[in-house]
């Protein structure tokens, strides 16, 4: 939706509206690996992420807005490895570095 806006020379500027800022999802999250069943929970607030792993590591992760509306998010922990992956209608899909597969949701 744009606008048109005569200033005070007769100059017509068009504009258009911004959107409000968005946040990312946030809350409970819990992840499970598919062959291992391995399992992290943590919360996460805005787009700053925290989880716990069952092996007490901790993992920092962010969520990131795509330009089609999704969430792009990326973890990783104290030894440097990493996780990332896409949130869609179903819920969040993660691969490591080992290709190995995470699957969950945001409560």
């Amino acid at each position: 939706m744009s606008n048109r806006v005569r200033s005070a020379n007769n100059i017509v500027v068009i504009y258009r509206r911004r959107r409000g800022a968005r946040k990312a999802p946030g809350g409970f999250f819990s992840f499970e690996e598919i062959t291992t069943k391995a399992r992290m929970h943590g919360f996460g607030h805005d787009e700053y992420i925290r989880v716990r792993d069952e092996y007490g590591q901790t993992w920092r992760g962010i969520a990131e807005e795509a330009a089609d509306g999704t969430y792009r998010y990326t973890f990783r922990d104290g030894r440097g490895r990493s996780l990332s992956g896409m949130a869609d209608a179903y819920g969040v899909t993660l691969r490591d570095e080992k290709g190995k597969t995470w699957r969950g949701f945001i409560d």
